[in-house]
């Protein structure tokens, strides 16, 4: 049985997408994969806004995100703290050994740019870890305010996770200054979980040259050794790489302009919706995710019976929120390929289900 899922993520992937996955594979050390590699870069490079290489690791995110703090930590990391994996990543640097600190907020308020400065003015760290939208809560930091202070501080290495935010709003790296920026396929890419992509700055890679006990499998230096030969360190996932560079031609056909208007126009739908039934999201609203709404339970909803109906009748799924929030919160991703047609039709759905219970 397949299911229509509004998780975010793994999202819905299209047909397109699974076709691209068909495709034979070759060997990734032939020309054939340095000019499938090499096809992605133009369009990556532009996604992230940046002049830097764009890397692609057989991994999950959380592989880089573990990997960039072995890379740059010489001396502690500053974990910023504000939801589920946030504090998964403070709990990662400690099991990998590293020094590090956590800034942790309530979840659902975002991180505070002064508490950043506060924190950094000490000169205790060069490592800061930043989650651009923190999915287990919807909320969305203020990237370019907290970017602003990092920026004060010249020796603290950046490293910014946009998992659930890259290509639903525009983020960019070079000019806001991000040292490492990092995200996943399987959220509003809209690709199957098994590939990460990252980017990382000059100043990044001339830290992780002077740091030991990198590793090799996210070693820095090694996959820019390979980027340079038009390959990657390990043997790549080459079927998501076809559906990447897929992926790439459908976002450049609908234009970027109009792809993050989208994502806004669809999550403002879900905003609407919660609205009309009482309901209110868990951060501020001006805080809110573009790409998946976190909506408080109120109303002392019945979720798991609304998502059972909605599954069985409908064949569609959504979160019932996540750790030390699930029960008290649900989640709808509009991330993705998603449209108009295919919100309001989920939206209707619900309707039906909660005039039921």
């Amino acid at each position: 049985m397949s299911y229509k899922l509004f998780i975010p993520g793994p999202v819905e992937v299209s047909q397109k997408t699974y076709n691209a996955m068909a495709t034979p594979v070759f060997g990734h050390r032939s020309s054939d994969f340095v000019e499938l590699y090499e096809s992605v870069q133009p369009g990556l490079q532009t996604l992230f806004y940046t002049k830097d290489p764009v890397f692609i690791s057989t991994s999950s995110a959380w592989g880089v995100m573990e990997g960039a703090i072995r890379n740059l930590t010489g001396k502690r990391v500053l974990n910023c703290m504000s939801g589920a994996f946030s504090d998964k990543w403070h709990d990662v640097a400690k099991r990998c050994g590293l020094q590090a600190g956590a800034l942790e907020f309530e979840w659902g308020e975002p991180v505070d740019p002064e508490a950043v400065r506060k924190e950094l003015a000490g000169g205790d760290y060069d490592v800061i870890t930043i989650i651009h939208n923190e999915t287990s809560t919807g909320t969305m930091n203020p990237l370019a305010e907290i970017m602003a202070v990092v920026r004060e501080f010249p020796d603290v290495i950046s490293v910014v996770d946009t998992v659930s935010s890259f290509s639903a709003v525009p983020i960019n790296k070079d000019e806001l200054g991000i040292d490492v920026m990092l995200t996943g396929s399987q959220k509003a890419l809209a690709l199957p979980p098994g590939l990460a992509l990252f980017s990382v700055s000059e100043r990044a890679f001339a830290r992780a040259a002077s740091i030991e006990g990198r590793g090799y499998y996210f070693d820095f230096l090694e996959f820019r050794k390979n980027h340079e030969k038009g390959m990657t360190p390990s043997t790549p996932v080459i079927p998501h790489i076809f559906a990447l560079r897929s992926k790439l031609e459908d976002i450049f056909e609908e234009g970027l302009e109009s792809r993050f208007a989208r994502h806004a126009r669809l999550n403002e739908m879900v905003h609407a919706w919660a609205d009309r039934h009482g309901f209110e999201l868990l951060p501020p609203r001006a805080f809110a995710s573009k790409s998946l709404s976190c909506i408080r339970n109120s109303t002392d909803l019945d979720l798991p019976e609304l998502i059972a109906r909605l599954k069985k009748r409908y064949n569609c799924v959504i979160d019932g929120g996540y750790g030390k929030i699930k029960g008290k919160t649900f989640r709808i991703s509009n991330m993705g390929d998603e449209t108009d047609e295919t919100i309001d039709a989920l939206l209707k759905q619900l309707d039906e289900i909660l005039a039921e219970l």
